[in-house]
């Protein structure tokens, strides 16, 4: 029988946990995804890039989507055993509360183990590689550097505008280039300018060259700045460019966000800068927090998913996300203030731990008591504030429409 409950438990659990995991990672992405919108726009680069770059920031915002996810599958699988009266059910056959966690614990155990991962391994390599992608996009190694309608300087003295571009650059329209040589002898160099209907890039042997293809338009060649100019119409024309040295991009390893646990570990123990030893103390502390965090949520989850008796209220919902996102906050503040050596970074991430603590296990040791109902005083008083404020908006909208009848019948 207790097989059958676990795999019912199972079951009721999975759904709600991946479907909100989900939802949060998107709700979490959404205003970071229009801001990288604005920025590859702004620097010219391909739409795809606004991909690989969310891609990369997901392991950063599952950090906190998982917590979400797993504390709100626990709650709404609980929260519907409580509102068919299935719950009581088991309780009445002699099914504890802490029997009914071993399935909420095992999701606990795996998305820790996760969460270990990705916030000690995955997620600083992943924000290495989404810097590395905010430094090609501004120096124009995805092709960011040509814009349509601006003149472009490609360096060596070429210049090239482009009216319009079709197939994601592969067909370009409405081609000006000029090309200006290097003075010699105290001398102009040559000018060569070219308008044309059509261009395309092509790749070349060499890498250090890409080719211009140019068809259907105008070259006017000046030898120099004395010289009368030739014009020649041409059919087809090629124009080869040398590409710009690109900077390479750094090492990873700038500041913590991009550092391992056991790099950040190894910082903490080697390093002489106190400021060094203290902002890397902080940053270890707060993700093992992260993950230490997820063994208490089965703890917060199922009383705050009990409503009160006869209510249907989803008060403990709304509170166990407060709750959760507050915690998120307080550890993230604590990192900051450990970094600047305001707090100690150790007592700066498990106090509020050890807080979160004490206020889970009182909830279900509230619930585990006969009649227990830990969110019944909050119900009670939630529900008179919404009867007042309910009441005060009906005597407005009864005032107002007095105020109306009297203006209309004078």
């Amino acid at each position: 029988m207790t097989k059958r409950i676990d795999r019912y438990l199972f079951g009721l659990i999975i759904v709600p946990l991946f479907g909100t995991l989900v939802v949060a990672a998107m709700l979490l992405v959404l205003d970071r995804m229009l801001r990288l919108f604005d920025f590859v726009i702004n620097e010219g680069g391909p739409v795809s890039v606004v991909w690989r770059m969310l891609g990369n920031l997901l392991p950063e915002y599952l950090s906190l989507g998982i917590p979400i996810g797993v504390m709100l599958g626990i709650l709404l699988a609980f929260r519907r055993l409580a509102m068919s009266s299935e719950l009581d059910t088991l309780l009445a056959v002699g099914v504890s509360y802490k029997r009914l966690l071993r399935v909420p614990f095992l999701f606990a155990c795996v998305f820790a183990v996760v969460n270990f991962g990705i916030v000690g391994w995955l997620q600083p390599v992943t924000r290495y590689a989404y810097e590395n992608l905010r430094f090609e996009l501004r120096s124009g190694a995805l092709g960011a550097s040509i814009k349509v309608g601006e003149f472009a300087d490609l360096g060596g003295g070429l210049t090239l505008r482009v009216e319009e571009s079709r197939n994601q650059g592969a067909d370009l329209r409405g081609l000006f280039v000029r090309a200006a040589g290097a003075a010699k002898d105290g001398r102009d160099g040559q000018i060569v300018a070219a308008t044309a209907a059509r261009g395309t890039f092509l790749a070349t042997d060499d890498p250090e060259f890409i080719l211009l293809r140019l068809q259907d338009g105008t070259l006017v060649h000046s030898p120099s700045a004395d010289a009368t100019p030739r014009v020649l119409g041409f059919a087809q024309h090629d124009l080869p460019i040398r590409l710009p040295e690109m900077a390479t991009f750094r090492k990873r390893g700038e500041g913590n966000l991009e550092a391992t646990l056991p790099e950040l570990l190894r910082t903490m123990v080697t390093a002489t800068d106190a400021t060094e030893q203290r902002s890397a103390s902080a940053s270890f502390n707060r993700r093992i927090v992260q993950c230490v965090i997820m063994f208490l949520l089965p703890f917060l989850a199922v009383p705050m998913a009990v409503p009160p008796k006869r209510s249907t209220s989803a008060l403990g919902v709304f509170l166990s996300i407060i709750a959760l996102v507050t915690f998120h906050k307080l550890t993230e503040y604590g990192e900051r203030m450990g970094t600047l050596g305001r707090i100690d970074p150790v007592l700066a991430q498990w106090v509020p731990f050890a807080l979160f603590l004490g206020l889970a296990l009182w909830l279900f040791r509230v619930l585990e008591r006969p009649g227990g109902q830990p969110i019944g005083a909050l119900d009670r008083w939630f529900g008179k504030i919404t009867g007042f404020v309910s009441g005060l908006a009906g005597k407005l909208v009864r005032r107002q429409k007095w105020s109306d009848d009297v203006l209309s019948a004078g």
